[in-house]
């Protein structure tokens, strides 16, 4: 008898990046029906349904409702897949339910595991976080930025390799990190294994290890979909916290749809939930697909942070900043009053700012570019100003003029440097004239490029090195920086510089002229003077500039809610002390509704006060 045709067949869909559900012709309406369970499905015929493979897992219970069981067909490959993640649920599930990490190898074993092919040197908390990783399928390393996360995540490649689990990796990282991953593994193997990068074109077949930018992800994840499904491979996100948005954002939708391809999946961040509970659902739904999120929303919903990371912590390995032994940061906080011209121009903005955003709550982009505003105007209102060049730096007239005082306002706002210097310039110039005077360079980090040009001009006699996203000779003043003993001050932006660069060695001193509100970013500029690798006597200084009064101190309020939630969530005293130093692109990027919500009643109580 010839077989019984299949009521529904599921196979991948043609990018190997979502499950495609045909059903025949007498199951449409049940088909239909099943369409319901997935929002973010689509019909590309009338008897096929197309869902992305993480939704698909995490309603895959929906399918024991479909009236015809017998008549489920599946293709093999994808009820592999299928079979495995649900293995690893029940995996992790068992782990969350007796709150241990799982069997673990003992440190002293970890060598055994990586194959004789391995050479590099690893330090306690590496080998403890390599054996409690390798306890599970799949791994996050919230490890703090400086404890090693690319060595621990190339000996857990080894390991698996040397297993017979996989045959290559696909790593997605910043394009600042592409040199750290080839020179990590020509240090870690004694036969490097063929290390690539996807924008430098050669032989991407070929590669053992394939190295993939954030920014190329989304336009590439079909070539990259059968990179991962040739051969059995492992993916890590490299400074995951970049795809906190999940299946919102399109880094996020690209990782979360290439992650149930590969046989192990890894994540490292320093920064796993910047912004709160939302970016560690994320996370670890990239890490546990159909799962991850329900259980972190789970472990959360109570608001008790402490039984939150109890319940976590078997699913994350993580270094603390106290384990790397590091001396402590000595934050201040330098705070500055706002001229009398300087104040009356920024109160002026502050009612515009309430009134465009009043009218646009709903769009966060509009939000965010009237909040990037606000905290450039705390700087200098002359910052807003178009100049003759996009990043053409301030002219600050010497001595200042008075103010005509029948000029306009927004008049005197362009011409505002002939007549005031902003504050905070001046106390950077303080700050760095005193750092010269005792032998030290000088770290300074704005939010804005003009505001570095503006910052390298008044600091020109201290031979300043300059690097942001517009610079083509990032290496050689990073060189100059390092090396040159007239050099003093490096400019930059936590955009450009924020992550896989190591400062520890030159520079101990910091200075913000700004900050926003991605707590995330924060912290890994942080780390690029305070790592491992700094001796035990080594002082490292860290100055914010706040301007009273201002968005500044709005910025430091939700950073400080920020920070003090992931280090709850971690349970990281050494995150909690950050929340509060005072003790001494979408342009929303890192806002939430309670930033907004401050944001906007700092604007309307300034306002209403001008």
């Amino acid at each position: 008898m010839p077989a019984a045709k299949a009521s529904l067949r599921l196979l991948f869909n043609a990018t190997r990046t979502g499950v495609l559900l045909e059903a025949s012709e007498e199951r449409k309406t049940a088909l239909a029906r099943l369409a319901l369970k997935f929002p973010g499905a689509g019909r590309p015929a009338p008897c096929a349904l197309e869902i992305p493979i993480d939704e698909f897992l995490a309603g895959i219970e929906t399918l024991a409702a479909w009236p015809d069981p017998a008549g489920v067909e599946w293709e093999p490959t994808l009820a592999e897949l299928v079979q495995e993640e649900l293995a690893y649920a029940q995996e992790a599930a068992a782990r969350l339910a007796d709150g241990t990490s799982g069997p673990t190898v003992a440190q002293e074993e970890v060598g055994g595991f990586l194959g004789a092919g391995w050479r590099a040197d690893l330090t306690s908390f590496q080998r403890r976080d390599i054996a409690q990783l390798l306890a599970a399928s799949h791994a996050a390393n919230f490890s703090v930025p400086g404890a090693g996360k690319t060595r621990v995540a190339l000996a857990i490649y080894a390991a698996r390799r040397e297993e017979g689990k996989i045959r290559r990796a696909l790593v997605v990282a910043p394009k600042s990190a592409f040199e750290s991953w080839a020179a990590e593994a020509d240090l870690c193997f004694e036969n490097s294994p063929k290390v690539a990068f996807v924008d430098s074109g050669g032989l991407l077949a070929q590669a053992e290890i394939l190295v993939v930018n954030y920014e190329r992800l989304p336009r590439m994840a079909e070539m990259l979909a059968g990179w991962l499904s040739a051969a059995p491979s492992m993916i890590v996100l490299d400074e995951a916290h970049r795809m906190k948005l999940g299946l919102k954002g399109a880094y996020g939708a690209a990782c979360m749809e290439l992650g149930p391809l590969a046989r192990c999946r890894m994540i490292l961040t320093g920064t796993p939930a910047p912004n709160g509970a939302k970016d560690l659902e994320n996370l670890m739904s990239f890490v546990w697909p159909g799962q991850g999120r329900r259980k972190v929303q789970h472990a959360v919903a109570g608001g008790d942070l402490a039984h939150a990371s109890r319940v976590l912590r078997p699913l994350f390995s993580r270094t603390t900043k106290a384990e790397l032994g590091l001396p402590k940061v000595d934050f201040k906080v330098a705070r500055v009053e706002l001229p009398p011209l300087h104040n009356e121009i920024y109160a002026a903005l502050c009612g515009q700012f309430s009134q465009r955003a009043a009218a646009s709550q709903s769009d966060l982009d509009s939000i965010g570019r009237s909040t990037l505003q606000l905290i450039m105007a705390a700087t200098s209102p002359a910052l807003l100003a178009e100049g003759t060049t996009r990043y053409e730096p301030l002219e600050h007239q010497v001595p200042a003029l008075d103010p005509d005082e029948n000029a306009s306002l927004l008049s005197l706002l362009h011409r505002l440097p002939q007549y005031e210097m902003s504050p905070k310039y001046k106390e950077l110039l303080r700050i760095v004239s005193k750092n010269r005077q005792e032998g030290k360079k000088t770290l300074v980090w704005s939010t804005f490029i003009r505001n570095l040009t503006t910052a390298g001009r008044l600091l020109a006699e201290y031979n300043p090195a300059l690097v942001h996203g517009g610079v083509t000779d990032r290496e050689v003043q990073l060189a100059q920086f390092r090396t040159d003993p007239d050099c003093w001050v490096l400019l930059s932006n936590p955009a450009t510089l924020g992550e896989g660069i190591n400062l520890h060695h030159h520079c101990h001193d910091a200075v913000y002229i700004d900050r926003d509100f991605i707590a995330g970013r924060f912290l890994q500029s942080l780390d690029r003077i305070h790592r491992l690798g700094l001796p035990p006597d080594a002082e490292t200084n860290v100055t914010l500039l706040v301007a009273n009064g201002t968005v500044d101190e709005v910025v430091a309020e939700r950073l400080a809610g920020k920070l003090e939630f992931m280090g709850q969530i971690l349970d990281d005293p050494g995150v909690q002390a950050l929340a509060d130093p005072y003790e001494e692109v979408s342009y929303a990027d890192g806002m939430t509704d309670r930033d907004v919500q401050v944001l906007m009643a700092h604007a309307a109580s300034v306002s209403s006060k001008g």
